[in-house]
């Protein structure tokens, strides 16, 4: 597999093809945030997950989705309300007419109020793909993940900032920590240890690197 998830602000794309989709991974911002942009192989059907800056950049990703058959983008995504994850949520909006979603607790703090609103064990169709959204409390009150189940069998979670390679995303009260830490427990790492995970800015990592420091990042409180 050539897709290593390394990117750098401003950069190439990398990109990791499977069977029935195709994963874009860019980075926007001096905050390292990433966008990733998943094309259906079989409907063309296209989905932007946080659209955090660069509006003009964003655009041309989508644009890069036509080599392997994309068209247009459907919707974009907002794993959560903070705004280096927003802030080219608007102009990418505008510019493709898309529809937008994003997790219920945190939409009224968007900058453009979401056509959909995402709850726990919603399912976001994309074409032919099937996105199961997992709420994460704790970085925020809406924080959403998207787990796809590929065709050959492997599983790809796109965590926004509730799960980085290390540990979970930042959080400000102990009670908002050992929320989250449950709910990764519970409805993160009950997914296999080859589960790929995409972060919301940085390198990716997988569920079996992260699953053994579980208790040590309960025990630190961070």
């Amino acid at each position: 597999m050539s897709y290593t998830g390394e990117v750098s602000p401003g950069g190439e794309s990398d990109v990791r093809r499977l069977p029935g989709v195709i994963v874009r991974k860019a980075s926007v911002s001096a905050m390292d945030n990433n966008a990733y942009l998943l094309t259906c192989r079989a409907t063309g059907a296209q989905v932007l997950i946080d659209a955090a800056d660069d509006a003009p950049r964003l655009t041309r990703l989508v644009a890069e989705g036509a080599a392997d058959g994309g068209r247009d983008l459907s919707t974009v995504v907002t794993t959560h309300r903070h705004p280096d994850h927003t802030r080219a949520l608007a102009d990418l909006l505008a510019a493709t007419g898309a529809s937008s979603a994003a997790g219920r607790e945190d939409a009224p703090a968007l900058p453009v109020p979401p056509d959909r609103l995402l709850d726990h064990g919603d399912v976001l169709a994309v074409g032919d793909l099937a996105l199961d959204v997992v709420h994460l409390r704790g970085h925020t009150p809406g924080s959403v993940a998207l787990v796809l189940h590929a065709a050959d069998g492997s599983v790809h979670a796109f965590t926004g900032d509730s799960l980085f390679p290390g540990g979970p995303g930042r959080t400000t009260t102990p009670a908002d920590f050992t929320s989250l830490m449950n709910d990764l427990e519970e409805r993160i790492f009950v997914l296999p240890d080859r589960t790929w995970i995409y972060p919301g800015h940085g390198k990716d990592s997988t569920i079996g690197t992260e699953r053994p420091h579980l208790e040590e990042w309960r025990a630190r409180g961070w």
